[in-house]
């Protein structure tokens, strides 16, 4: 897992503050209000080129005594909620090796959205720091991803004292800013704030032309500028090749001008091959020497890119080496327009820089690149022959979000396969259907999938496995014996893959027998398996419990002494993070413990076994531990707690069916101990902790029948992210379930 993976596939200049133009203009008031902002959260939003980045890499540099800056530079292949995180976490880490680590592993757990284990982890790490902490989102407009605004809106609701978030971009971020702006809670920078005085602009112009300039000159374009950074810094850059030539007023801040004034006036004061090098290189959004030299098939780039840096001519350094750059998005964008930037060149220019990522073993930007050149059908054949590299790398939702770019006419069965396969490990269930549609309709004789005989044999384990609910068990049942039939007919190695398929689906339809055969042996035979650590644990959790609900302790007993300390050890390795391998066997623990007369231990085991099921998004194991939580807190004397637990329990199944087994243990519960759920909270009329508009939103539609995936569906929000915020609301009121949040919401008149 984790520890054992390659490095994941990251650039590291995203992380990086850019470096400080030569000549640009200091903004001392601007950068002291930066340093000084009392508020978590600080915007800078303006259009391009209003010196956006150039103010706050300036800032970061200096940000005040102890304090510590952690940036990313975003870009539209960040997209994507793990990758996303995994920059912020990355960034955060760099800085303070005390913060980020275990958010880091967390991310690796397969099917779990950032805010249910990772968010929650940074949260806590940063609350148990005094070391301020800056995190800087810049251009954080080209994210679309709705669960990363989610995400990002969860982290500003909770930030402790020790973090302060600034995000830049060109629009506001989706996120509540009318309110804290009333409440006191935002710091706002924007084009009026970041516009140059005359003075700056003066400065600027004189800095970037090396010419003295007049009064009158220079408060001409400022003016027509209205101190637009980028329109003074052309208006220079003209002066500079017009050699005398007074700059012209005529300069206007809109986009249209700005490009017709850069065409005309600009581009042709700069030397041939600065100017072939930019135009040829447009398509390109990051630059480098070595790949503009095998992407254009010239010599030099890399002293051409160092030219124009030293010339400050629209090149912004993305590292303190100055080996990658990336053009000016204005400026950029005029030259895709130049002549010499054909549409055919500009495709094979995408085509050579994907060879040169693949030469580099960076196998998403090659893939990318090759979408971008208008060629699916290679950028498929890639992604498919990839595979391995992503999924060593935990790089599965990277995998799927370009995956999802394919059209489906290029993506062959075995890669839509894969990419059901990537949906379940990064979280997107909803998406697995679709992938397993695609591969049934294509799947031919000629189909190979790695590790399968059969490819249809493939795509009904994993149909079952990962395609069908909880709650319609016995259907994964039949599918998994379908595919052993299929395997064992074909003679192929997934046969043991299929059985213990199968051998899970029977103990999740609760006939623990039959899966016990199965799974017994497949648990004997581990080692000759080339299995991950992670299977083999899930393997031995449902044999677990196949074997303690046949009663068969010496049995279970045995399997206990061989699999606890690999349970242990993943805990000790990846912490929360092992949650989807160890969680059955923790709550197994648990409940042998109880059945031994042990109810203290029992319930501390068991207590761990919630928590890691309830992380890691395993409704069936969630609700079989809160029932056996519920005896072994019966067993202590506790009958309140054994009865929240029950309601907790409840409150699950009330929103996402669990299997039939695990919903008749929990009516045998019930009856047993009592449904009505305890109310645990103190009712003090007061509120430790005041809510957050969302809370209370959330709040107010609880008394209904609503399920939590409907909550979110109402509000645009993932059903995980109403799940995190329904967990700090119940904190906050003392509670442990729905029907007493409800109850001491109405206690305290806040519905």
């Amino acid at each position: 897992m984790a520890a054992d993976r390659p490095d994941r596939p990251l650039l590291t200049v995203k992380h990086r503050i850019p470096p400080i133009r030569s000549g640009a203009v200091r903004r001392s008031a601007l950068e002291q209000r930066l340093r000084s902002a009392g508020t978590g959260l600080t915007v800078v939003v303006a259009p391009a080129g209003w010196g956006k980045t150039s103010l706050l890499s300036a800032w970061a540099a200096e940000p005040g005594d102890g304090v510590r800056v952690a940036w990313v530079s975003l870009d539209e292949t960040d997209d994507e909620p793990n990758r996303f995180w995994r920059y912020v976490f990355t960034a955060l880490h760099g800085v303070d090796d005390a913060i980020g680590a275990a958010p880091l592993d967390a991310l690796q757990v397969p099917g779990v959205d950032p805010v249910d284990l990772a968010l929650p982890l940074l949260l806590n790490e940063l609350a148990t720091t005094s070391t301020e902490h800056v995190l800087v989102l810049d251009d954080f407009h080209v994210l679309r991803d709705s669960r990363i605004h989610e995400s990002v809106e969860f982290l500003v609701g909770y930030l402790p004292p020790s973090l302060r978030l600034v995000i830049a971009g060109r629009a506001d971020p989706p996120l509540p800013i009318a309110r804290m702006r009333a409440r006191g809670e935002l710091t706002e920078l924007r084009a009026a704030e970041l516009a140059l005085s005359r003075d700056e602009s003066a400065a600027l112009l004189t800095s970037v032309s090396g010419a003295d300039l007049g009064a009158d000159e220079t408060t001409a374009v400022w003016e027509r500028t209205e101190g637009w950074a980028a329109g003074l810094q052309l208006a220079g850059l003209a002066r500079r090749g017009g050699r005398g030539t007074p700059m012209t007023p005529r300069l206007r801040v809109d986009d249209r001008h700005l490009l017709d004034y850069f065409t005309a006036e600009v581009l042709p004061a700069i030397s041939s091959r600065q100017r072939e090098l930019l135009v040829r290189a447009a398509p390109l959004e990051r630059l480098s020497g070595a790949l503009c030299d095998a992407a254009l098939q010239v010599t030099g780039s890399r002293e051409v890119l160092a030219a124009l840096d030293r010339a400050d001519l629209f090149l912004v350094a993305l590292d303190d080496d100055h080996e990658w750059y990336r053009c000016h998005h204005l400026f950029r964008d005029v030259l895709l327009r130049e002549p010499g930037g054909s549409e055919t060149g500009g495709r094979d220019v995408l085509r050579r820089a994907a060879d040169w990522f693949l030469q580099q073993d960076r196998r998403d930007d090659a893939v990318r690149h090759l979408l971008r050149a208008d060629d699916p059908n290679a950028a498929a054949q890639l992604l498919e022959s990839s595979e391995p590299w992503f999924f060593e790398r935990g790089a599965a939702a990277t995998f799927l979000v370009i995956g999802e770019l394919l059209p489906p006419s290029t993506v062959p069965p075995n890669l839509a396969i894969s990419l059901a396969y990537a949906c379940a490990t990064s979280g997107r269930l909803d998406r697995v259907g679709h992938w397993l549609d695609l591969a049934d309709a294509g799947i031919s004789p000629d189909t190979e999938v790695h590790g399968w005989q059969n490819p249809r044999a493939a795509a009904l384990m994993l149909r079952a496995v990962i395609g069908t609910p909880d709650k319609d068990a016995a259907e994964a049942v039949e599918l998994c014996r379908l595919a052993v039939e299929l395997e064992a007919a074909a003679g192929g190695q997934g046969l043991q893959v299929a059985l213990a398929a199968l051998g899970s689906a029977l103990a999740r339809d609760g006939r623990f027998a039959e899966a016990a055969e199965i799974l017994a042996g497949t648990w004997r035979n581990r080692d000759n398996f080339s299995w991950s650590p992670g299977v083999t644990l899930q393997i031995g959790g449902n044999l677990g419990l196949s074997l303690l609900e046949l009663g068969r302790d010496g049995d279970l007993e045995a399997l206990l002494r061989e699999a606890l300390p690999l349970v242990d050890g993943a805990e000790r390795r990846w912490g929360d993070a092992a949650g989807p391998v160890v969680a059955m066997l923790r709550l197994v623990q648990g409940r042998a413990l109880y059945l031994r007369s042990d109810a203290a231990g029992a319930r501390a085991v068991l207590n761990r076994a919630v928590s890691l099921a309830e992380l890691a998004a395993l409704p069936t194991s969630y609700v079989l531990a809160l029932v056996y939580l519920a005896d072994a807190e019966l067993g202590c004397g506790d009958r309140v707690a054994a009865r929240s637990a029950l309601a907790r329990a409840r409150e699950q199944v009330g929103d996402e069916p669990v299997t039939p087994t695990a919903m008749g243990m929990l009516q045998d519960a019930e009856t047993r101990i009592g449904r009505i759920a305890s109310r645990t909270a103190r009712r003090t009329g007061v509120l430790a902790e005041e809510l957050t508009d969302r809370e209370l939103a959330i709040l107010r539609v609880l008394p209904g029948a609503a399920t939590q995936r409907e909550i979110g569906r109402a509000m645009f929000l993932s059903v995980n992210t109403v799940k995190a915020y329904n967990k700090s609301l119940y904190r906050k009121l003392g509670v442990a379930s729905r029907q007493d949040a409800v109850a001491a919401a109405r206690e305290l008149g806040l519905i």
